[in-house]
């Protein structure tokens, strides 16, 4: 993402200069899945791609609000005069909720444009990105230094509020938290985290993300019945969240319902296996994580019924070429796939899950070696704003 043509673009788009261009990324989660809300544990890193924005200060209280990749659908709010959640319908949806919800900091009118290079849809948290994005360069622009953890928090009201998506909060906290050459061990009750190593290079291994091209939409009903699911499973087991689930056999024989049984199976050795990678990593033992990551979408297929065709058929490719596993990643219904390989193996995935797509006559997938990146940050020169 080149700073100078988004900083060209947004005086095209605004006829003034930009105060500033700031970076927020995409993430993949390595394990951990719809177990953040259900107050359990994540291991999510940040990925080089995000989005960008480039944002200037008014002085009127109006926010405005502008994309590269939907050039007709921006918007633009007097924030004093906002109807809150509603006000806004589109995509502009989640970064007027960060404005509107950091209103009561001191945080006034702007106009922003955004640019990315993340895939929309594909399971590597865009919206998320959006979200931070907006919130970093808000807080800067008008010289507000929240705790970081607390802006996590305060995006994920944004998507759940103000874009009607019931997310947990790894997205918002991978895009904020991450570190270069890390993976962030999230307790996604206490929001306690720590960094830890990930060194796939030194291992001779490569993590490819395969971008399956089944588009998913986390606001159409299929997450939020997931997260309702757990939230009665939960209520029936008298237990404040699935996390809390101690003795898994006791458990589900108290449950009558098998989609319930399923869903609470999946929680729990999903947060085992978070535990069990962690583990691994600081061990120095990347090598062996593969069979973990299988294990994962097995039961997120089997147990949390949320994959997808596409994923199933590109990680049956890839175990076929010899990688060392695999699952998908995201939402479910759509999305992407990582896959564990050794590096001298990567090309031979690639193709093996490029031929069982051809053969299918399915649109070609997509590829992305995932490196441990640094998480949201100003990425423009210091422009005399307020501290």
């Amino acid at each position: 993402m080149m700073i100078s043509a988004l900083e060209a673009a947004f005086a095209e788009a605004y006829r003034r200069d930009a105060e500033g261009v700031w970076h927020a990324p995409g993430r993949v989660n390595l394990i951990g899945e719809h177990t953040d809300y259900n107050d359990g544990l994540v291991l999510p890193f940040a990925l080089p791609r995000g989005v960008g924005v480039a944002a200037a200060r008014r002085d009127d209280g109006v926010l405005e609000l502008k994309s590269l990749q939907a050039a007709d659908q921006g918007a633009t709010v007097d924030l004093g005069r906002s109807r809150g959640p509603g006000t806004i319908r589109s995509w502009a949806a989640y970064p007027f909720g960060v404005a509107d919800l950091l209103r009561p900091l001191g945080i006034g009118g702007a106009s922003l444009l955004f640019d990315s290079d993340l895939p929309q849809g594909a399971g590597l948290s865009s919206s998320a990105a959006l979200e931070c994005a907006t919130a970093l360069a808000l807080c800067e622009l008008y010289g507000v230094e929240p705790d970081r953890r607390e802006l996590a928090r305060l995006a994920q009201r944004a998507e759940n509020e103000y874009a009607g998506v019931p997310c947990g909060i790894m997205d918002q906290s991978a895009s904020l938290l991450c570190t270069e050459g890390h993976a962030l061990l999230l307790d996604c009750r206490t929001g306690l985290s720590s960094q830890v190593p990930l060194d796939l290079p030194g291992k001779d291994l490569t993590l490819l993300v395969i971008d399956t091209r089944a588009r998913h939409v986390l606001g159409d009903g299929d997450y939020g019945r997931r997260r309702a699911e757990c939230e009665r499973a939960a209520t029936l087991l008298g237990v404040p969240a699935l996390r809390d689930v101690k003795d898994l056999g006791a458990a589900l024989s108290r449950l009558d319902d098998p989609a319930l049984r399923r869903r609470v199976q999946h929680v729990v050795t999903e947060n085992h296996r978070v535990e069990a990678t962690a583990g691994l990593l600081r061990a120095g033992a990347e090598q062996e994580l593969g069979a973990l990551l299988t294990a994962s979408h097995l039961s997120l297929r089997d147990q949390y019924e949320i994959s997808w065709p596409e994923a199933d058929l590109a990680l049956e490719a890839a175990l076929r070429a010899g990688a060392r596993g695999g699952r998908m990643v995201g939402g479910g219904f759509g999305g992407s796939v990582i896959v564990l390989t050794a590096t001298g193996r990567a090309g031979s995935v690639r193709d093996a899950i490029t031929a069982a797509y051809r053969e299918r006559d399915l649109a070609e997938p997509a590829f992305l070696e995932a490196t441990p990146s640094a998480g949201a940050r100003r990425i423009s020169m210091d422009g005399g704003l307020p501290r």
